[in-house]
């Protein structure tokens, strides 16, 4: 029982990463306007994104700190100080879709406007962390995401051509959208999946948990496990998408549009359960991206830090954890579409991906930290490639965005 408890962080991490707003939005998007041409990029991101948690839990284990403590010391003040503002800001506009995504979520179950859920997110958010513990946090919000998986259902209840499936995702191609709609639809989807939150939480968490090098193999396997199943949900959006969405012409611009397969296979009752489901993503999301705000900043500046400290001795952690859901908040009421503000947090994470990935794999393969355990010959090759993909979407991002005119 133990071991089956201990894959919930990476099972957390997976579900808030690739099923989070940014991938409810950009997965049904995808699936909408391209049918099944997209999904190679959640392969991608699935491989990726496993190599560099694995990595971020092996130093977190092995050395008992965090990824983002050791950065500034391996890389020094002024580098690492650049990686934080990066960092923070790609967090905090992340934190502030996934509040909009809480908020959309209760709108889809209530019918009152999203406006009005905005503060009581950000309360909610607040609370939980302040005072939910650790590990329930992980295990009640993380698990409960998997409601999703009536995505994966709807699949075998709706008329679904599973050739025409397949075809798709082993002939992509543009779909009469131009290859340049293509590439920004992909670099979106694959930000998403890869998320810098993602692996800074991973690491922190990990510490939080006081993993030592004996919990290396329930921390390979939270990875192992947790991510595929994020990348499987992720592909059942999509894939619901091309079924119902993408005959109909429909460019997602709602969650109640990403919803619509799911209530057409199964009416009010899959209303209800895609609810539930796009609550607990979100809301998880939310509180992973909090933490890593104030994980960063507090390991940036040597401060105490950790979830599990009192508020009292932990102060400024809990500053920045509280300013950081109240930034939020105040983005959203700034009355921009939850939405069309997570098509740019996607643009502007994929600019930041290299500064999250490239000093990983540094911290990885240094035997101060790690000693016998750095990165063998295979998993540094497989980091080199996937590190030389984010930098291509780094550096295509925004140019794709501007001619794609941001994926309208």
């Amino acid at each position: 029982m133990r071991r089956l408890l201990a894959g919930t962080l990476g099972i957390l991490s997976a579900v808030g990463g690739f099923v989070d707003i940014g991938d409810l939005v950009a997965a049904s998007q995808a699936g909408a306007r391209f049918g099944m041409a997209h999904a190679w990029v959640l392969l991608l991101g699935v491989v990726g994104i496993c190599a560099y948690a694995e990595m971020a839990g092996r130093i977190a284990a092995v050395s008992g700190r965090a990824v983002f403590d050791l950065v500034r010391e391996r890389l020094g003040a002024r580098v690492a100080l650049v990686n934080l503002m990066a960092s923070y800001l790609v967090t905090v506009l992340t934190l502030a879709a996934e509040l909009g995504g809480v908020a959309l979520a209760l709108r889809l179950a209530t019918g009152v406007p999203y406006l009005v859920w905005v503060p009581a997110a950000g309360l909610a958010v607040w609370l939980v962390l302040w005072r939910m513990r650790f590990q329930l946090m992980e295990r009640v919000f993380g698990l409960a995401g998997l409601a999703l998986v009536v995505f994966a259902v709807a699949l075998f209840w709706l008329p679904t051509d599973w050739a025409a499936l397949g075809r798709g995702a082993l002939h992509p191609g543009a779909a009469g959208e131009g290859w340049g709609a293509y590439w920004f639809v992909a670099v979106a989807l694959f930000a998403s999946t890869v998320s810098p939150y993602e692996v800074f939480f991973f690491s922190s968490g990990g510490v939080e948990e006081r993993w030592s090098a004996a919990d290396l193999a329930d921390a390979r396997s939270g990875v192992l496990i947790g991510f595929p199943v994020g990348g499987f949900l992720a592909l059942s959006l999509i894939a619901t998408a091309t079924v119902v969405l993408h005959p109909a012409g429909v460019s997602v611009t709602s969650l109640d549009q990403v919803a619509a397969p799911v209530v057409l296979a199964f009416g009010a009752a899959g209303l209800a359960v895609v609810a539930v489901g796009f609550f607990a993503v979100t809301f998880g999301a939310a509180l992973e991206t909090g933490l890593s705000a104030a994980y960063a900043a507090a390991q940036y500046f040597g401060w105490q830090w950790g979830k599990r400290v009192r508020p009292r001795e932990a102060a400024r952690f809990h500053t920045v954890l509280l300013v950081s859901v109240l930034l939020g908040v105040l983005v959203l009421f700034t009355r921009v579409d939850p939405v069309t503000l997570t098509e740019y947090m996607l643009v502007v994470s994929a600019v930041a991906l290299p500064l999250t990935y490239l000093p990983i794999l540094v911290v990885a393969n240094d035997r101060t930290y790690l000693g016998d355990r750095v990165n063998g010959r295979w998993l540094n090759l497989l980091g080199a490639v996937f590190l030389a993909v984010v930098l291509a979407a780094s550096l295509a991002a925004v140019p794709l965005a501007i001619a794609a005119g941001w994926g309208r």
